[in-house]
């Protein structure tokens, strides 16, 4: 899944792609570089972000979508919005990404579509997620989290559901490590599972590395440790290098070579 914000504000692309000849671009880009989805978002939901309007989120994503959608790409949406997440699903996107923790609006309506969705997990607001996370299990607690949604989002009847266990969003260091290291206790065969660690700032604490764009060896490595612990959708920034560094893993038997 190739990330593409179309926002001025996210943690390591904000204005790059804000127009959408340049969004265009580089979906094809990622496309290109083996992005079996293009995930598109409208709002930042780095830590200490602020909410846009439903009026902006639309304005930066539907003309991505509709150019993107005549060249047959799959989209996913990342939206907390269900205005938005309506307006996407009409356009034609395939995949709503909610990472507000399961939005029931937004779920009704990727039923109404029959569009996959996508549930993350979160512990406060992208305003406060950071200040204090607790938790007594980390991993025990997501688990629950996911395991007390699943009667109703398995009534729903989705065509494909995926659990995000959210990495940095409301977690510290050795929460985010606990949950990478233990991803295969949220293997489920209600739901696979999509990690999105790529260039956060887990990477930075480990490594030293305060600006995103130099986390892609820890990106990399969260790639590999996340497939090879069941992740099924592995969201990345630097595609190319994502998916070289699957294929070779592939080939020295590090993972599977059916995945």
């Amino acid at each position: 899944m190739g990330i593409l914000n179309l926002t001025p504000d996210s943690f390591s692309d904000g204005g790059q792609f804000l127009s959408p000849e340049d969004a265009v671009t580089h979906a094809r880009h990622m496309l290109e570089q083996g992005a079996q989805i293009i995930d598109l978002g409208g709002e930042s939901t780095r830590p200490g972000s602020e909410p846009v309007s439903e009026q902006d989120e639309l304005a930066r994503v539907l003309p991505v979508i509709e150019r993107l959608l005549k060249e047959d790409f799959v989209l996913s949406l990342d939206t907390t919005k269900p205005a938005v997440a309506l307006a996407g699903l009409q356009a034609g996107i395939s995949i709503l990404n909610d990472v507000s923790g399961g939005n029931q609006e937004m779920l009704e309506h990727a039923s109404r579509f029959q569009a996959g969705y996508v549930v993350m997990h979160t512990q406060g607001s992208p305003q406060t997620m950071q200040d204090s996370p607790k938790y007594d299990d980390v991993v025990d607690e997501v688990r629950a989290f996911f395991d007390a949604k699943a009667e109703d989002l398995q009534a729903l009847e989705l065509p494909r559901l995926w659990i995000d266990p959210g990495i940095g969003f409301g977690k510290t260091l050795e929460h985010n490590l606990a949950l990478m290291r233990e991803l295969d206790e949220l293997i489920d065969p209600r739901w696979g599972i999509l990690l999105g660690s790529s260039r956060k700032s887990w990477i930075d604490h480990l490594c030293n590395a305060p600006d995103p764009l130099d986390r892609l060896g820890g990106s990399l490595c969260s790639a590999l440790a996340g497939v090879a612990r069941g992740a099924e959708i592995i969201r990345a920034h630097d595609v190319r290098e994502t998916v070289q560094a699957l294929e070779v893993a592939k080939g020295l038997a590090l993972i599977d070579p059916t995945e």
